[in-house]
């Protein structure tokens, strides 16, 4: 939490000085007067920067957001003010760093700001999605529905993240335990092992002569190995920040075996829920579309979506340009040609995204089938690999005795 400093006399006037924790400066003031104390001079502690528990180690998740949304939604809801539920939400929220950011913008909303205006500050908080929605609803007067739509539909979202991470922990699991228990084995048991062959010099199979290659490495160059792994880990995040990084990255996202289709289908309920929770909250097409860009977090899709804002703003429809992609499934393309020439577009968008998070839903229990199969037959190969290098070798060395 922030540390501001002070000067100030108290109630006898003597002149007093020292530094008082506290989220904002004008709560830093609260907090002095309420000790009795008349502030000559209060500001930043520039010796002192923000608390490394909480700019480290206390990240605001996606769960913090989703629990305040549906607090905060309760809350106007019941028709408690809003600077009150901002109130109330902080004092419940036990992420310290979100419980700060929530009293500042309380703050700013007290003194005459709006929600939205005072969230837009915040923007490492709060995506132009969530400021979007927040600032439709004060628009139309419907503030509490929209938060409550809003808390609903970042539910489903985080349901469904949650059980696509979840799906993948055991086959990351088992995939490390697999790469740990290798590397344990050509440094430590395959020497061991070769040793015995080696002197005595009988002819070795190629297989053997390749394992045997590698044990050497890693026993001698371990560190080379490392450094080598490290590099490769730096240059990728590196490239992948870049624009055509990130671009060649998501292109391969989509194109990879098993999960490419998943991806998909992923993106497009990111697209198809954003845009549906938009229009309903009010925010025009136009807007809709520049705000889903960002959200659906891939940049093939991201160009395809501002291809369809420039069409839409020129006059055209959003399903021409999604019909012409070979990303988008035609179905996608005539549902939303539907859904615009009956004038029901945020119906259907709701439809694709229902249709979708169930396909979503059947393709990772699928694929949580298929990994425990796909891991034992790695496991195989890997055990033949040992047997037809290491093992087979040696019973022939002991049958020619």
């Amino acid at each position: 939490m922030p540390i501001f400093k002070y000067k100030a006399s108290d109630s006898e006037k003597n002149l007093v000085a020292g530094l008082v924790e506290a989220p904002t400066e004008s709560l830093a003031a609260e907090i002095l007067r309420d000790n009795n104390l008349e502030v000559i001079y209060l500001g930043p502690d520039k010796g002192k920067k923000i608390n490394l528990n909480i700019s480290l180690f206390n990240r605001i998740k996606t769960k913090d957001l989703v629990i305040f949304s549906r607090q905060f939604s309760v809350m106007v809801s019941a028709n408690v003010a809003i600077v009150q539920a901002l109130g109330i939400v902080a004092e419940q929220t036990e992420n310290e760093k979100l419980k700060s950011v929530i009293t500042e913008i309380s703050d700013e909303v007290d003194g005459g700001a709006r929600l939205s205006e005072a969230m837009s500050k915040k923007s490492k908080v709060f995506s132009e999605f969530f400021v979007s929605v927040i600032k439709s609803g004060e628009t139309s007067g419907k503030l509490d529905e929209v938060l409550n739509y809003l808390a609903d539909e970042m539910e489903k979202d985080f349901d469904m993240m949650s059980k696509i991470k979840g799906a993948m922990i055991y086959p990351i699991f088992l995939f490390c335990t697999l790469v740990v228990v290798g590397a344990l084995m050509m440094i430590k048991v395959i020497p061991q092992l070769t040793a015995v062959m080696i002197e005595s010099g009988a002819p070795l199979p190629m297989a053997t002569k390749i394992l045997i290659g590698i044990s050497d490495f890693l026993v001698s160059y371990w560190w080379l190995f490392l450094i080598i792994l490290v590099a490769a880990v730096v240059g990728f995040r590196f490239y992948a920040k870049t624009i055509s990084g990130k671009r060649t990255i998501d292109h391969l996202k989509l194109k990879l075996p098993l999960f490419g289709n998943l991806l998909k289908n992923i993106y497009l309920v990111r697209f198809s829920r954003s845009m549906h929770t938009l229009i309903l909250g009010g925010v025009t097409i136009s807007k809709s579309l520049e705000v889903a860009a960002d959200v659906v977090d891939n940049k093939i899709y991201k160009e395809l979506i501002i291809e369809t804002l420039k069409e839409v703003e020129n006059g055209n429809t959003i399903s021409g340009v999604f019909a012409a992609s070979p990303e988008v499934p035609k179905m996608v393309s005539q549902m939303l040609s539907v859904g615009e020439k009956t004038g029901k577009l945020d119906l259907v968008l709701a439809k694709v995204t229902d249709f979708y998070t169930r396909d979503i839903n059947n393709t990772v229990n699928n694929l949580m089938s298929l990994m425990e199969p796909v891991i034992m037959v790695i496991m195989g190969i890997a055990v033949a690999v040992m047997v037809a290098a290491i093992i087979l070798p040696m019973y022939n060395m002991a049958s020619a005795f």
